[in-house]
C-alpha cells in the first residue's frame, strides 16, 4: 500500500485583510509548509512584480508556493493568459480555476459546451508551460457534484484535475463519498468546519470527519503529495488560524502513522 504525504498549508484568501508579509508570518508561525495565493488581493492578476515579490518572501520564510488561487472561469475574468502570466511570475505550479457561474442541474449543454471549450484551451496553455489546472470543486458551478465534475474532467481531458472540500450542509457520510468518488483525480483538499450550514467552526467541531478525510487521502489518494489547505477560520482570525493549523498538523501526524504501521506485518517488517 503506497500512503500519500499529506502537507499542511493555508489559502491566502483566508487572511484577506493581512499582507503578503503577515500571511506569511501566520503560516511559518503554524509551523504549515504551503501557501495557496489567491488572486482577488495578495497577488493580483497582471502584477508580475508582485508576484515574483510573493513568491521570494514565501521561500525566504522556508515555505513552498503550492498554488494560484484565480478565480478564471467565472463571470468577472475572461482572458487566461495574464492569470497564467502571473501564476508563472509566483511560481505556483498549479493554478485554481472554476468552471462557470451556474449549477449542473441548471446549466444547459450549450453552456456546458462553453465552460468545457474554455477550461480545454485553457488547460492547452497551460500545459505547454508546465503548470496543472484544478478545478474549485464548488456550489453554483459545474462542479457541483462528484458526478457532474467527474464528467467535466472526462469532457474537458489532459491537464485538468480537481479539488475538493466538504459540501456545504452535507452529513459526513455523503460528504465521504464525494471524496470517494473523485480521489482518482483529485489534487489538493481546502479545510474548513462549517456546520450545519454556513456556520464556521473551530477545525477541531469536526474532528471524526477530518480524521476520515486525512484516512482516505493517505491510503487511496494517487499522488504522493496531498496539500491540505486551511480556509476560511472563524472570523478571519490569525489566532484560530493558528489553532486551526496545530489541530490540521495533529490530525495529519496521527494518520501518517496509523497507515505506515497498516504497511507492517507482526514482526515489523515491512508487508508486500
Amino acid at each position: 500500500m503506497t500512503v500519500a504525504r499529506l502537507s499542511p498549508g493555508l489559502c491566502s484568501v483566508t487572511l484577506r485583510a493581512l499582507s503578503p508579509a503577515d500571511v506569511v508570518s501566520v503560516a511559518a508561525a503554524g509551523q504549515l509548509e504551503l501557501i495557496e495565493w489567491g488572486a482577488d488581493v495578495h497577488v493580483p492578476v497582471g502584477d508580475l512584480g508582485r508576484g515574483r515579490e510573493v513568491r521570494a518572501r514565501t521561500e525566504d520564510a522556508g515555505l513552498e508556493v503550492c498554488s494560484y488561487g484565480s478565480y478564471y472561469g467565472r463571470a468577472e475574468t475572461t482572458a487566461f493568459e495574464p492569470v497564467l502570466a502571473t501564476a508563472i511570475a509566483l511560481g505556483a505550479p498549479r493554478i485554481r480555476v472554476w468552471a462557470g457561474a451556474q449549477g449542473s442541474a441548471g446549466t444547459d449543454a450549450a453552456a456546458r459546451a462553453r465552460v468545457v471549450a474554455e477550461l480545454r484551451a485553457a488547460a492547452e496553455l497551460a500545459a505547454a508551460a508546465g503548470v496543472e489546472l484544478g478545478l474549485e470543486y464548488h456550489p453554483n458551478t459545474l462542479t457541483d457534484t462528484a458526478a457532474s465534475t467527474l464528467a467535466l474532467l472526462s469532457e474537458v481531458g489532459r491537464g485538468l484535475v480537481t479539488y475538493w472540500q466538504p459540501p456545504v450542509g452535507e452529513p459526513d457520510a455523503e460528504a465521504l463519498n464525494s471524496l470517494r468518488a473523485v480521489l482518482g483525480q483529485m489534487v489538493t483538499v481546502h479545510v474548513f468546519s462549517w456546520w450545519p450550514a454556513r456556520e464556521r467552526l473551530p477545525l477541531a467541531a469536526r474532528e471524526q470527519f477530518w480524521r476520515d478525510v486525512c484516512g482516505q487521502l493517505a491510503t487511496k489518494a494517487q499522488r504522493s503529495v496531498m496539500p491540505m489547505l486551511l480556509e476560511f477560520v472563524p472570523d478571519d482570525d490569525p489566532a484560530a488560524l493558528r489553532r486551526d493549523a496545530t489541530t490540521l498538523r495533529e490530525l495529519i501526524a496521527a494518520t501518517q502513522d496509523a497507515s505506515l504501521d497498516e504497511r507492517r506485518d507482526p514482526s515489523g517488517k515491512d508487508g508486500a
